[in-house]
């Protein structure tokens, strides 16, 4: 099997790597922004700690700590706030836009490692490549979940699906990662 960037002509590799791997960095960013007032009690890594919800009841605590926020009062009453639900909403779309992103970037970072060497390290590349492909595919599968669950659907299967494939994805994530830096790390061997 081939790596999923094979097509591509091997001058377009570096630019293109480049090019990915800002745009990654830069959505990266704005998601990081965006998540911030998803940070709370019952989801304190925000968007992630959604993803990773799992049950019904952990998906329902984590969306109703999104709606509430403390008055300020001397009293301390919660107060609905639509806004932090908003912002999941948000970072859920933008993310769709992530996808390809982040992929193409880790693909080509897998490819441009493997092209480095020619021994097995090498002949390994396309499962990361592949990897890295499949991680976004999963990445849309549990954004649905997800959508589904921020709309009051907090019924199984929806948090399940997102933890599963939430875990697939950041294990194929951090394969391909693990993979390009080895690749890039690792001295290239002298042919002989």
């Amino acid at each position: 099997m081939n790596h999923p960037l094979n097509f591509l002509p091997s001058n377009l590799y570096k630019p293109l790597f480049v090019t990915f791997l800002a745009l990654t960095l830069v959505l990266f960013a704005v998601l990081d922004f965006v998540g911030k007032p998803l940070k709370t009690f019952a989801a304190p890594h925000g968007i992630i700690s959604f993803e990773f919800a799992g049950s019904p009841e952990c998906a329902q605590l984590i969306v109703s700590s999104w709606q509430e926020s403390r008055s300020g009062f001397p009293d301390d009453v919660i107060v609905l706030d639509a806004k932090p639900k908003l912002y999941a909403a948000f970072s859920l779309g933008l993310d769709y836009l992530f996808m390809p992103t982040y992929a193409l970037a880790l693909a080509l970072g897998t490819s441009l490692a493997a092209r480095k060497h020619s021994d097995r390290f090498s002949s390994s590349g396309w499962v990361a490549g592949w990897g890295a492909v499949v991680a976004a595919l999963f990445d849309a599968v549990e954004n649905y979940a997800l959508f589904r669950v921020l709309l009051g659907e907090f019924a199984s299967p929806y948090p399940e699906i997102a933890a599963v494939c939430a875990a697939i994805k950041f294990a194929l994530i951090i394969l391909g990662g693990v993979y390009a830096g080895i690749g890039f790390i690792r001295p290239k061997r002298a042919q002989g």
